[in-house]
């Protein structure tokens, strides 16, 4: 079947593709991240390298997405602090090159937003996270069939070995443990 024959098809009242494999498209998908700084502001920065996979099944809760972030692709905008971040004190991004992401599990629907649980894996540490997942919707132009989404989560830095910090003068510390992900992506279909 073509990409124009594709069937949308509706799942608790939100239209979804038809079964099938979309890849990650690097140009139009971006994972940032926002951590406190100072106390008083945050910064922001993104990964610039992420590949990734979404299947989506024909039972929609079994869909399965994985991830890969290529640890130094880091950037905040800042080179020192970049350099910084792929350090021993942060991410040690020679040895432990990459940071990934494999779901296992998709809930709470509600409208275009679900919940997406898996696993992230930092570190060689892996929690257990959810994800709040907006489904932006199914497009098909220039011969192709893509999907868009949004997503946001929140993790404790230190609980994936990310523990350097410094103490300000006024007793606080440089850095936030929260950090929020926020992702924005786009996905072509394969298959």
């Amino acid at each position: 079947m073509s990409t124009g024959e594709l069937a949308d098809r509706t799942w608790q009242g939100l239209s979804i593709p038809a079964p099938g494999t979309f890849h990650l498209d690097p140009a139009h998908t971006r994972v940032g991240f926002v951590v406190r700084h100072l106390v008083v502001s945050k910064v922001r920065g993104a990964f610039r390298e992420v590949s990734g996979e979404i299947v989506i099944a024909d039972e929609p809760q079994d869909t399965t997405v994985t991830a890969v972030i290529k640890t130094d692709s880091i950037d905040t905008g800042v080179g020192d602090r970049d350099g910084h971040l792929r350090s021993g004190d942060f991410l040690e991004a020679e040895k432990y090159p990459t940071i990934g992401f494999r779901s296992t599990g998709v809930s709470g629907v509600s409208g275009d937003t679900f919940t997406l649980t898996g696993e992230l894996t930092i570190k060689d540490v892996t929690r257990t996270v959810e994800l709040a997942v907006e489904f932006g919707g199914i497009e098909r132009s220039f011969g192709r069939e893509l999907i868009g989404f949004s997503a946001t989560t929140e993790i404790d830095r230190e609980d994936f070995n990310v523990t350097w910090n410094k103490t300000l003068d006024g007793g606080g510390l440089m850095l936030g443990n929260k950090l929020k992900i926020e992702i924005e992506g786009e996905a072509i279909r394969q298959a």
